[in-house]
């Protein structure tokens, strides 16, 4: 469609990268995403957005490089799927999902998959829309986190075994981040320096390698939250979230 442009090596360098289009504190972030994405264009990523300066795009890749605890062969992994502001209800979204599909298929692919919840979930995407488009729960974590899929020929995905475990030995804050995410480098410094201020113990661990991505101890997809040993959230947070996530998980 002509309303929708999906980056390339030039184009990239260019054009806004929606998912951050407001906002000096997030120019950082803005940068390390451009250098993320000019690398995986090479393996067969893809960035697809709206024509026009607004939150409307998706984002997805081949599953065998999807920077993501998620094993299978030949399916099309969404990232992030975002359409929003006065873009809703305009038809971006189903627009977006049937490109992606369409591409898959173009690609002779066996699928596509995502990763999402039983309950609506800040960062993921909604499963009672994919659903819309015949995407079913193939495999699931605890803390009711699940993969869907999009199946053409039968097969399906499923969690990496080592994201079923969802606990880590360690039992400070820790944080595992990648670098996908525009909001993640302020996101990250926000909340390194609260836990300074406030002597609290904190771990961050980048996610900067596919072998990484694929063997980590939980969900994750950009960013994963655990404490006390066990796996919290995706929720990405800045200093005032995570003042009330301590507070409500501090005995």
């Amino acid at each position: 469609m002509s309303n929708y442009l999906t980056l390339t090596d030039e184009t990239i360098k260019k054009e806004h990268l929606c998912c951050a289009i407001a906002g000096q504190k997030h120019q950082q972030g803005v940068d390390v995403k451009r250098a993320w994405l000019a690398e995986r264009i090479q393996e067969g990523h893809v960035f697809r957005k709206l024509n026009e300066n607004g939150k409307v795009f998706i984002e997805y890749a081949p599953l065998e490089s999807a920077w993501v605890p998620v094993i299978g062969e030949n399916y099309i992994y969404i990232y992030c799927l975002w359409v929003s502001g006065k873009f809703k209800g305009q038809g971006h979204a189903k627009n977006l999902v049937n490109d992606c599909i369409e591409d898959a298929k173009a690609r002779n692919k066996s699928g596509v998959c995502v990763i999402s919840s039983k309950k609506k979930t800040p960062f993921l995407t909604d499963k009672q829309f994919m659903a819309k488009y015949g995407f079913v729960t193939v495999d699931t974590l605890d803390g009711d986190y699940e993969l869907l899929a999009l199946s053409f020929d039968g097969t399906t995905p499923q969690f990496a075994e080592s994201a079923h475990n969802q606990k880590i030995n360690n039992q400070e804050l820790t944080i595992f981040y990648g670098m996908q995410c525009p909001f993640i480098p302020n996101g990250l410094k926000e909340v390194t320096a609260y836990c300074e201020a406030n002597a609290i113990p904190l771990t961050t661990i980048p996610v900067d390698s596919l072998e990484k991505a694929k063997a980590l101890p939980g969900i994750f997809n950009n960013w994963a939250i655990y404490y006390k040993g066990k796996f919290q959230t995706v929720h990405m947070m800045n200093e005032g979230q995570l003042k009330k996530f301590l507070e409500k998980h501090t005995d």
